[in-house]
Order: C-alpha cells, then structure tokens, then sequence
C-alpha cells in the first residue's frame, strides 16, 4: 500500500433534523447511500461524495462552507428555485452572480444551515 496515495475525502455535514436533511439531498439530486444509524453517504456522480449525520452543532453547522463545482450553475440554480427548497425545507437559495475570481456561482444554506456555494468557473 501506498502512503501517498489518497482516494476520497468526504466532509461531515451536521444535521438539525437528519430525516429532513435527508430527504433535502436526496430531492437536489444527491443519491443516498445508507451507513448505519445516523449516517449516510451522499454521492453525485464518481467525485462527489459527503457524509451526512445525525449530529448538529449551530456552531459548526452555520460555519461550514462547501464548495459544488458544476458545468452550468444557472442550470443548477433554475431547478432548485424550481423545487421550492424554501416552503419545503426552509432552505435559502441566493442569486447567481459573476465573481471577479473568475466563478460564476450562487449560494444554498441547507435546513440546518450548512452553506453551499455552487458554481462553474468564467471563462477568461
């Protein structure tokens, strides 16, 4: 084995209500993989992947920050509006706007507060 060699690393994400963070996931179009009690694996696609658990700490859930690059995050943005995340898990969507370091990107704070920034990159 190689020490050197890394193959994933995946975040805790806390959650205030876990079921209702679940079903949050699963509707923006992550697939879940059930671990055991109070632990799922959510993927999308083969580079995506983080661990929702059944834990919640305000202090950790409102300073967590993670980072979704997609090919197109107005695409992202027209379905989650879509989806009304707000009546359905109290979820906030923000605007998508160009950055000047170059991301064009739009933030999500899940039902327990957990920020998303999701975007693509402009192109020069």
């Amino acid at each position: 084995m190689d020490a050197s060699t890394s193959r994933e690393l995946k975040v805790f994400v806390p959650a205030q209500d876990f079921a209702l963070s679940a079903q949050f996931y699963a509707d923006i179009g992550f697939a879940p993989e059930p671990l055991g009690d109070g632990l799922i694996c959510f993927r999308h696609g083969d580079r995506c992947a983080f661990l929702l658990q059944d834990f919640y700490h305000a202090g950790l859930a409102h300073n967590l920050v993670l980072h979704l690059w997609v090919e197109d995050a107005d695409a992202w943005w027209r379905r989650l509006q879509a989806a009304d995340l707000a009546g359905r898990y109290g979820a906030r969507l923000g605007e998508p706007e160009d950055r000047p370091w170059g991301m064009r990107d739009f933030t999500l704070h899940d039902p327990g507060g957990v920020l998303w920034r999701i975007g693509h990159g402009l192109d020069a």
